[in-house]
């Protein structure tokens, strides 16, 4: 594992080495470090364009312009997990949104290692602690690379007046960094990033469904037309889609949309 230096700013290195991950396969992870960025998202695109490779990571301690889903702004102060890292499209692969729930499931586990049975799956990729938010993450997609946003509320987390939030210190995590945590990360990431490559989407589905809200968890979905759904988390679909139950006892499939607890 590598650490070093990022978007111009130097910080201290450790030699590159290979690295072993549950898969079996040695992995080279590669994790660049910067002080302050404006976005992680946006250095790991210019990145992109000059051909780094999978097992890139990109941290920095604070972020002055990070983005959540729906253009939200990310509340970034030093202490919490700010990172990136890149995923290269190859023939074959699963769809490339199914990546979102790689990320939970990879994500969730490091993070149940450190507060065990805290913390759950909201779809696609929202890890929450009950009706808080721990954890978020934002794909987008640049040519044949998905570049993957995630924060981690570590030692402190944003007061929002409609949207409770939390952080590890606070559910009661005595050890790990954002440092320690991006360790941990990237070693599962590759574990699982491998498997849905190598097995497709059903092994992945079934571990987000061990890891998310229980069946009947009543949920309300904003739609990007501006509809709003509320009904009760049914399943995970085969092809990664939100099947909600309605009040009425029919099921919808949601392909896009904000999902609130409720």
């Amino acid at each position: 594992m590598r650490r070093g230096g990022g978007s111009g700013l130097s910080s201290q290195s450790l030699p590159r080495q290979r690295v072993g991950c549950g898969c079996g396969l040695a992995v080279l992870i590669d994790i660049r470090t910067v002080a302050e960025t404006v976005s992680t998202n946006a250095d790991m695109r210019t990145l992109a364009r000059d051909g780094v490779g999978e097992g890139t990571w990109l941290r920095a301690e604070r972020q002055s312009g990070g983005r959540g889903r729906l253009g939200r702004d990310w509340e970034s102060p030093a202490g919490n997990l700010y990172c990136s890292t890149i995923v290269r499209i190859r023939p074959g692969d699963p769809p490339p949104p199914t990546l979102a729930l790689v990320t939970a499931v990879a994500v969730h586990q490091a993070i149940d290692a450190l507060v065990p049975g805290r913390t759950q799956i909201k779809w696609p990729n929202d890890i929450m602690a009950g009706p808080a938010k721990l954890c978020g993450m934002l794909l987008e997609r640049t040519g044949d690379a998905i570049i993957i946003g995630i924060g981690v509320n570590v030692m402190a987390h944003p007061q929002i007046a409609d949207r409770p939030t939390t952080s590890l210190w606070a559910l009661g995590a005595v050890e790990g960094s954002a440092g320690t945590l991006i360790d941990s990360i990237a070693l599962v990431f590759a574990d699982t990033l491998h498997v849905w490559r190598t097995y497709g989407l059903d092994p992945i589905r079934v571990r987000w469904l061990a890891a998310a809200h229980r069946p009947g968890t009543p949920l309300r979905v904003s739609l990007p037309d501006g509809e709003v759904l509320d009904g009760r988390f049914d399943d995970l679909s085969s092809g990664g889609e939100l099947i909600l139950r309605l009040d009425n006892g029919a099921t919808r499939a949601i392909h896009a949309g904000d999902v609130f607890l409720v």
